[in-house]
């Protein structure tokens, strides 16, 4: 029975300088990912695929922590890191680095707010 998943990649220690953090989301894959296809779970407002200098402002080398999730829709690791609706993959705990106003713009525009929940989730009661 073949999955309809994409493959969750594991990085092997030679590549863990390469690893960068989606400052948005918190995906982790290495700078090359980033490059051909962009953030999985951000690129229809970041626009990451094929352009390093997006790259360079909207993710960080600097992140802690690492949680490979297979099934975010129903892990509760995923639900306690605000990450169940992103698609499968390794993630950060926490990353370092300041968002351009420019692309916090963006990422207000469309709803999210930067630690990764909803803003329609966040109204006040």
């Amino acid at each position: 029975m073949a999955l309809d998943r994409p493959q969750v990649v594991i990085p092997t220690p030679a590549q863990h300088r390469a690893l960068r953090a989606c400052m948005v989301c918190s995906i982790v894959q290495l700078q090359s990912q980033f490059r051909t296809d962009g953030c999985p779970n951000c690129e229809a407002f970041l626009q990451l695929a094929r352009n390093d200098d997006a790259i360079q402002d909207c993710t960080s080398q600097v992140f802690e922590g690492l949680v490979t999730l297979a099934k975010p829709e129903t892990s509760w690791v995923a639900k306690w890191q605000r990450l169940d609706g992103y698609v499968p993959g390794n993630y950060a705990i926490k990353v370092v680095g300041v968002l351009p106003e420019d692309y916090v713009s963006a990422v207000e525009e469309n709803g999210v707010k930067r630690d990764g929940s909803n803003i329609e989730d966040q109204a006040p009661a």
